[in-house]
């Protein structure tokens, strides 16, 4: 089993799993400041964004996991603080951070369409790199199997956990967002494609699907109504995302995204 534990910086632990989301989210800032000007959004709002979005989103993950954890928390409250034992959920951080940028869209006059489509293939990405947080933590498994003899030895002995092998839904995750990341580094590219706005609903949609699907492999996910909450939360995503669609390929004053 790989150590949770990347290394030690004297009393301070420092753990694989923040390791990965700080490299999800360098390589996401990046890659927005570096497409921004394509929509005459400067460097420095994606920047600035960052530093508004990025404790609020942690913040909100935290309380999104708590809500719905809520047994685990009622007779100890002060175990709500403990983030480093555990307990946060992306989507209470995507909805943290999407609060935060029509806020910050607003005050700063952008176009929050605009912003969204630089954003969305980045979070895309850093939600991919992520994933593998769940891999040295051992958790967001899947059911058990037989055996994981197509995995590489490493991703294998990592996901034999309460002893039995366990169906590495994180992988499959981290794989679906890549494939999705990819897919609009090269459509986004093609000219009259996607109209303002199109690139973050083809995120929702692709996303939601992908999340839905995963998520009903896995044994440790919250629960609501005989399905797990991030499955509705999914479905929600894909139906918001698949409406709004509708809704704008009819507008016809709706720029496309290569248009300055």
């Amino acid at each position: 089993m790989i150590d949770p534990i990347a290394f030690q910086l004297g009393p301070i632990s420092i753990r694989w799993y923040a390791l990965s989301i700080v490299l999800g989210l360098v390589l996401a800032v990046y890659l927005s400041a570096k497409e921004a000007p394509r929509k005459k959004i400067l460097a420095d709002d994606v920047y600035d964004f960052i530093l508004y979005a990025f404790p609020l989103a942690i913040i909100g993950s935290r309380v999104y996991y708590v809500l719905f954890s809520w047994e685990q928390y009622k007779d100890n409250p002060l175990e709500i603080f403990a983030v480093w034992n555990g307990g946060i959920a992306i989507y209470g951080g995507l909805l943290a951070g999407f609060l935060v940028l029509i806020f910050f869209t607003r005050h700063r006059f952008i176009n929050t369409w605009d912003f969204l489509d630089i954003a969305a293939p980045s979070v895309m990405i850093a939600q991919s790199i992520g994933r593998w947080g769940n891999f040295f933590n051992q958790e967001a498994y899947g059911n058990k199997v037989a055996n994981l003899d197509y995995l590489p030895g490493f991703i294998r002995d990592q996901m034999y956990i309460e002893g039995s092998y366990r169906q590495p839904t994180f992988l499959y995750e981290s794989l679906w967002n890549l494939l999705g990341f990819i897919l609009i580094l090269i459509l986004r590219r093609k000219a009259k494609l996607f109209k303002q706005g199109e690139i973050t609903l083809f995120y929702l949609v692709w996303y939601g699907v992908g999340r839905f699907v995963i998520e009903g492999m896995r044994t440790d996910s919250l629960m609501l109504a005989g399905l797990r909450v991030s499955q509705w939360l999914s479905l929600l995503l894909v139906g918001v995302g698949l409406v709004f669609f509708l809704f704008r390929r009819k507008q016809q004053d709706i720029p496309y995204y290569q248009s300055e």
